[in-house]
């Protein structure tokens, strides 16, 4: 019980996203036997259908616009700055900050891991960490929804007899730049809402939001 309790939230979204991959497999099934019998083709079983490029094209480039948003986040709000936002750092904070505010080297403290006392490049890879590996996952995540779009673009031109094309021609395409950028826009809007928002609205117990009663122009941990 208490490692539930301790884990709830990475736990509930992890059950979350399974629910909610699950379903998207099913919908897709389905939207993909219609699509095959509108097109005179033959139905699909579930299991072959979570093996096609439409799957996983879906899949991907939703996982690649979200890795997108909080690389950008997390590098922005080092040094970007939105007055009353809890979501922003402290005005005067701008920057990658001090040793000393970030218990680096001298400063850590016998809790702190061992590559922040190191200094030198593992301290300096293990201070950026986040970022690298929230930027890998985003990369690695665009390029597979790069793959399984291509293959599922060609597929498409194959049944109506167009002219398919190569995996760099794929990246030139109308067809890869929509399903990337109709994601982009959404994430960009939803952390650019949730910024400016959160200063002036609250929600009372989430550390998401300042104290209701904290002022309008209260900026980070000031409030």
């Amino acid at each position: 019980m208490r490692f539930l309790r301790e884990n709830s939230l990475s736990i509930a979204f992890g059950l979350l996203f399974l629910g909610s991959l699950v379903g998207q497999a099913f919908v897709g099934h389905g939207a993909f036997n219609q699509d095959q019998l509108l097109h005179h083709g033959d139905p699909i079983s579930l299991g072959r259908y979570l093996t096609t490029s439409e799957f996983a094209a879906d899949v991907a480039e939703n996982w690649q616009s979200e890795y997108l948003q909080f690389t950008l986040f997390i590098l922005g709000t080092v040094w970007l700055l939105q007055r009353g936002s809890p979501e922003s750092k402290e005005l005067d904070k701008a920057g990658m900050e001090s040793e000393e505010e970030q218990r680096i080297g001298r400063h850590a403290t016998t809790r702190s891991p061992r590559w922040a006392r190191f200094g030198g490049l593992r301290t300096a890879i293990y201070g950026n960490s986040l970022l690298i590996v929230m930027t890998a996952l985003w990369l690695g995540s665009w390029f597979a929804q790069s793959v399984a779009g291509w293959s599922a673009y060609n597929a498409d031109q194959l049944d109506h007899q167009a002219a398919t094309v190569d995996w760099l021609g794929y990246l030139g395409t109308n067809d890869f730049w929509d399903r990337t950028l109709q994601n982009w826009q959404s994430e960009f809007l939803a952390v650019g809402s949730m910024a400016i928002l959160s200063v002036y609205l609250r929600q009372r117990g989430s550390p998401e939001s300042k104290p209701v009663g904290a002022p309008h122009d209260a900026t980070g941990v000031e409030g």
